[in-house]
């Protein structure tokens, strides 16, 4: 595999192919899409030895993403969140081993001289991997220029599909999606999740969807389910022409011509018909694909092209003839290529190389809302001859305890023993008409040798040729098989179950003797789905009746995997066992975020991740080491416990909290356990978040009543009871707004939003807002947000129930509550559900008997359907029933615990909680009324208690010292309203220490910054200001019992200006104390500076004195050097984020990131420069914080 001939680089100059004097050898991976990445990701991992430097390049303008999640961008369109690595993994890779192009193409490939030519330059090359994917596969008669027309492939494919039906004629339209496939299927459900689409239609030419996964009665459950949703599907019927029209900009989409004749009228078309392996980078290249009109890459069994040194992996790949389109193959031969690479030769000895072998075509996905699998050979019995095929209707019961014997060919009732079955003899049976769920066993005999489950072909042409190659001259002379070998080409049974009420399918296709599972298929049901592939790919011999694996065991136990072998698959998509996770766990991995960075599970298609997670949790507990659910290192108790501690005691403060129940009576706490015993006492006694003894336990948002935002600024909202609101509100929100300069927009929960209010304007808002009749709408806390609703009876013709004055009295009844998480409300006034109720955490649905309340449903990051609680709910009913269940949670979920998690993890579930809350199993449903009505009667506007007091108004100030004040980011423009510049996407690490400073530290001075009234200190918290010094900014802290700190107010991970709000804790092990920055919890001790949970970056602390620390008048003295030498280190104009910062910062040249200095001249070498804020990089002070860092050199 070696090649040490020279190459020319793009300037002529002659080198190593390695690139590299250490003689590394190149690879260059073409493409940088899921199988390139994970080739990228295996190699490094495994190249313990160094030997090579990898190469790559990815014609689109993103990083490596999950292509299986697409439809999931429509739900948050943020392509980070499909990132597959995050940004810092790449800037972790060292250049000398790792660099990457993206928006580059790979143009041609001269395998001769080893090198590729892209867009921007020629790379020489030892290897090379084509990884260059597929395409979308489109219909001759389609123009993809016609507007409308799309394909569903990539990012951009979904931009241009967003964007095309979200104005002009895509806005309202129709879609039309060509194809009932997997690919299908996602496009139609993305479609559908659009509200600017007004009806989806499916056209599919086979007569269900999926029928390369299903057959036609589980492919009927799928279509039954799809036009449940409101999707229309031609089953079929194919399209045979485009209908257009003309515009001044060209040709438009308006419809389809039909073969049948008819036409189908739409604005939008996806085509999801297949996909095009993409050959031409290596059919212009000279290398060997199919012929014939297909397409692929022809490789060997060990990947290899007819190009010496060129290989080609994933769906660009034809191996003996088939290419794959799923992604499970892909990843199998970047996991081959990477081992032979890796560690056929290594310093323990050589290795065999591997080879491909037939890939598991086993697939498991949700498709439209509907749970989807097939596995092995779950398509056998259509290889086998139907003349001899019969099938019986069989009530379906559980098989008896003391029959254990599988079921054999002639066997037709699961419940009797061979001796008791009625002998039936070249006789036929058809199913029984049945309303209600069926059972069937059908057996076939093959008339020949069908393919064997794994897909190996058996019987096939290319075993002939393997039979002539060895020796065996006829092919057809039979062979002597035993066990799974002679189950898979012998006859067949299968066991078929069908639930149409519940919407299940399933079909297991057995050997004759019912000694092995061949195959199958799952509609709504796929639990057992990991357990039945390993079986199917082992060929382990069954232990259990056939019939258990339809009827299953019925043991209530949630799957922990307990009975799965080590090397049993888990993840599929990047081929990660069990054993695999139990190493993981063994070897210290204690969180589940770690295990998938370590190997990847659950980052693909996430199908594993439920199972994953189970086997995490059992291992967790085998090796001793049980999920803790403790609050934090300083309480050895759980959120629920503390509150009932609380409670009982009556306990009133943090400190007499610590005092009864920390692990240390004297510690401060962390940012973990101040909010949530904050949030704690006030679910129980609501008193003010300002008042001195809580202010110090509450975080940023709390603290200061408005949501922080990124550029140091707050986001006011007032409470719009049930969206409703008179035109002078509107009116004052308006004024409030172009007064402030405030950015307006409409939230989801049917109220206005505004941005950009600066700390010391907040209690000047309020009071207007008050003045003008209006609350505190607690978005800033973990409370009661909104409740929801439509018009109902008051407007709507098809109103039930009157939604909005239900939804006034809600919100009225729960505002201000403070609860584990924030929760929401909604209420809709019939079942049309314009309120969205059922994607909140209590909804109410009208109905003509009363209201259905549904419970612990969610959106967000997580969405979860709320689940119906109570049926035709009397309306006196309602409130008491929302009163149980809600204090039931503040009592028992953990901390920021959402509604609907805290449900999935309750012993016992839906039922359980049924029980408590409606049915008082435990005798405390008039307690938790009770608490309810109490904490109800608490009630006040917290904005008010502010507007009304000077003293907490103090507190607001940007700086004690001076009425002055300083923007933290650079304002802009956009769409007529302003907005913070831009964050760029990473900062580069940043370490500010007191050596940068030319004048050493002996030599500073004591300066006079600040009074301890500025602190309002106290006894019974922390306290802070901050203050300006030159063009720099402060943080000044009082910690009771530990003295006076101060550090720069400044956080270097987003440059943002806010660490005096910042929660303050102290480490459990070393007592060092720290702050917490409120954007990203970044820990920076008041001592040093250090990070504690981030190694990137360090600030500067300084020492503070107080000469009299009892007299508020006494002065607070700060050590520091001069204000020009310190304002040439951390000054305010530096560091400011403008526009320019996010555009030079994200510049790549070559690959990767190059900071560029304000001269326009790289800054590689510069290494004793400040980071200048204006342009990202500036001069002075000798401080070395990212600028020309070989971090950033990708």
């Amino acid at each position: 595999m070696a090649n040490d001939s020279p190459h020319s680089t793009e300037n002529g100059v002659a080198e190593n192919a390695g690139g590299t004097q250490d003689s590394r050898k190149t690879i260059f991976v073409a493409g940088l899409g899921m199988v390139g990445i994970a080739f990228v990701e295996k190699v490094l991992n495994l190249d313990d030895a160094g030997r090579y430097r990898i190469v790559t390049c990815g014609e689109e303008i993103h990083l490596a993403y999950n292509r299986v999640a697409l439809t999931e961008y429509f739900q948050h369109r943020s392509i980070e969140k499909l990132y597959l690595n995050p940004p810092e993994w790449y800037a972790s890779q060292s250049p000398d081993r790792f660099t990457f192009h993206t928006s580059e193409t790979v143009l041609s490939i001269n395998s001769s001289e080893h090198t590729v030519t892209t867009s921007n330059r020629t790379i020489p090359y030892d290897y090379c991997i084509l990884a260059t994917g597929s395409e979308a596969a489109l219909p001759v008669y389609v123009d993809p220029k016609i507007k409308g027309v799309f394909v569903y492939r990539n990012i951009a494919d979904l931009e241009g599909l967003l964007a095309y039906a979200s104005a002009g004629r895509g806005l309202n339209g129709k879609v039309a999606v060509i194809g009932g496939g997997l690919l299908g299927l996602e496009a139609a459900k993305a479609a559908y999740d659009l509200d600017t689409v007004s009806k989806v239609t499916i056209v599919n030419r086979r007569g269900y969807p999926l029928s390369r996964q299903l057959d036609a009665h589980g492919g009927e459950i799928v279509l039954r389910r799809i036009e449940a949703m409101g999707v229309e599907v031609l089953t079929n019927a194919s399209p045979s022409g485009l209908i257009t029209a003309q515009d001044g900009d060209g040709m438009y989409l308006t419809g389809l011509t039909m073969q049948d004749g008819s036409t189908l009228d739409c604005e939008i078309m996806i085509f999801a018909v297949g996909i095009t392996p993409r050959d031409d980078l290596a059919r212009a290249s000279g290398i060997q694909c199919l012929a014939s009109g297909k397409h692929g890459i022809v490789v060997n069994d060990h990947l290899e092209t007819s190009a010496p040194d060129v290989y080609a992996i994933g769906e660009c790949a034809s191996w003996k003839g088939e290419t794959y389109g799923l992604i499970g193959p892909g990843i199998e031969m970047a996991d081959i290529l990477a081992f032979n690479f890796t560690q056929t030769e290594t310093s323990v000895g050589g290795f065999k190389k591997r080879q491909m072998n037939p890939p598991d075509l086993s697939t498991k996905l949700k498709l439209m809302g509907v749970d989807v699998a097939s596995f092995g050979d779950f398509f056998a019995e259509q290889r086998l001859a139907r003349s001899s095929s019969s099938a019986q209707a069989l009530q379906v019961k559980k098989p008896s305890p003391a029959t254990s014997a599988p079921l054999s060919h002639d066997q037709q009732d699961p419940n009797k023993s061979r001796d008791e079955q009625p002998h039936v003899s070249g006789a036929v049976f058809t199913s029984a008409q049945t309303n209600g769920p069926t059972l069937t066993v059908e057996s076939s005999a093959s008339s020949g040798i069908a393919n064997s489950a794994d897909g190996s072909g058996l019987g096939s042409e290319a075993d002939k040729k393997a039979d002539e190659k060895e020796g065996r001259k006829d092919a057809s002379a039979p062979r002597k098989r035993h066990g799974a070998a002679a189950a898979s080409e012998g006859p067949i049974e299968t066991l078929t179950y069908r639930d149409p009420f519940a919407g299940v399918y399933k079909k297991y296709i057995f050997s004759a003797d019912g000694k092995y599972l061949l195959g199958g298929m799952m509609v709504g049901d796929t639990s057992d789905y990991v357990k039945l592939v390993s079986l199917v790919k082992k060929k382990k011999l069954l232990e259990v009746p056939p019939s258990q694996f339809i009827l299953g065991s019925n043991s209530g136990s949630e799957e922990s995997g307990a009975d799965l072998d080590d090397d049993t698959q888990i993840c599929s998509c990047h081929n990660v066992s069990k054993g695999d996770i139990v190493a993981c766990v063994k070897n210290g991995l204690d969180t589940l975020n770690a295990i998938k960075s370590k190997t990847k599970a659950g980052t693909g298609c996430g199908g594993c991740v439920p199972i994953m997670t189970n086997i995490f949790k059992a291992e967790m507990k085998k090796n001793g080491a049980e999920l803790s659910n403790n609050l934090c290192p300083h309480f050895a108790m759980s959120r629920a416990d503390i509150f009932n501690v609380v409670s009982i005691k009556k306990l009133k403060t943090f400190p007499e909290i610590m005092s009864a129940i920390g692990v240390n009576k004297d510690a401060v706490g962390c940012e973990i356990c101040k909010p949530a015993i904050g949030s704690i006492l006030s679910s129980l006694f609501n008193e003010h978040v300002m008042e001195k003894v809580h202010h110090a336990n509450q975080d940023t948002n709390d603290r200061f009543m408005a949501n922080i935002q990124r550029n140091g600024t707050f986001s006011v909202v007032p409470r719009v009871p049930a969206g409703e609101i008179t035109p002078d509100k509107l009116i004052v929100l308006g004024q409030v707004a172009k007064k402030y300069n405030l950015y307006s927009k409409i939230t989801g929960g049917q109220r206005v939003d505004l941005f950009g209010a600066q700390k010391a304007d907040l209690p000047s808002i309020w009071k207007e807002l008050i003045d003008a009749g209006f609350e505190s709408g607690h978005a800033y806390g973990k409370a009661l947000r909104t409740v929801k609703s439509c018009v109902g009876t008051s407007w709507c013709r098809y109103g039930v129930g009157d939604s909005v004055g239900l939804a006034v009295q809600l919100e009225e009844r729960y505002k201000g509550i403070r609860s584990p998480h924030k929760f929401k409300g909604g209420v809709s006034g019939c079942v049309r559900e314009c309120a969205e109720a059922q994607s909140k955490d209590f909804g109410l649905i009208a109905t003509d008997k009363g209201w259905n309340i549904f419970i612990c449903g969610n959106g967000g990051a997580n969405p979860r359907h709320a689940t119906l609680f109570a049926r035709d709910v009397p309306p006196s009913r309602v409130i008491r029933i929302l009163d149980r269940f809600l204090m039931y949670y503040i009592r028992t979920a953990d901390r920021l615990m959402r509604t609907a998690r805290w449900l999935e993890s309750m012993e016992g579930g839906i039922e359980k909680l049924k029980k408590v809350v409606l049915e008082d199993e435990l005798g405390i449903c008039s307690d938790l009324e009770q608490e309810m009505d109490s904490l109800v009667g608490t009630y006040y506007d917290e904005w008010r208690s502010v507007v009304n007091d000077p003293e907490r108004q103090k507190q607001f100030r940007q700086f004690t010292n001076t009425d002055e004040r300083q923007p933290q980011i650079e304002q802009i423009v956009e769409r007529g309203q302003p907005r913070p510049a831009d964050w760029a996407k990473s900062f580069p690490p940043t370490h500010l220490k007191p050596e940068h400073i030319p004048t050493p530290k002996e030599k500073w001075e004591w300066r006079k910054l600040a009074k301890v009234s500025d602190l309002t200190p106290t006894e019974v918290g922390t306290t802070s200001c901050a203050v300006r010094y030159g063009d720099s900014q402060l943080a000044i802290f009082h910690v009771p019992r530990r003295g006076y700190f101060a550090t720069q107010q400044m956080c270097p991970h987003k440059r943002a200006f806010v660490l005096e709000h910042g929660l303050i804790g102290d480490d459990p092990n070393t007592g060092a104390l720290y702050v917490s920055c409120p954007m990203h919890k970044r820990n920076f001790t008041l001592a040093t500076g250090d990070c504690l949970n981030d190694d990137s970056y360090s600030i500067l602390a300084f020492d503070v004195k107080v000469a009299s620390p009892d007299d508020e008048d006494s002065d607070v003295l700060v050590l520091l050097p001069s204000p020009d030498e310190l304002d040439a280190v951390i000054g305010t104009s530096k560091w400011m984020v403008r526009r320019a910062t996010a555009e030079l910062l994200d510049r790549s040249s070559g690959g990767g990131i190059e900071i560029v200095g304000p001269d326009g001249l790289s800054m590689e070498g510069r290494t004793g420069e400040v980071v200048n804020g204006s342009a990202g990089c500036g001069t002075g002070g000798g401080v070395e914080v990212g600028c020309g860092d070989k971090k950033l050199e990708w």
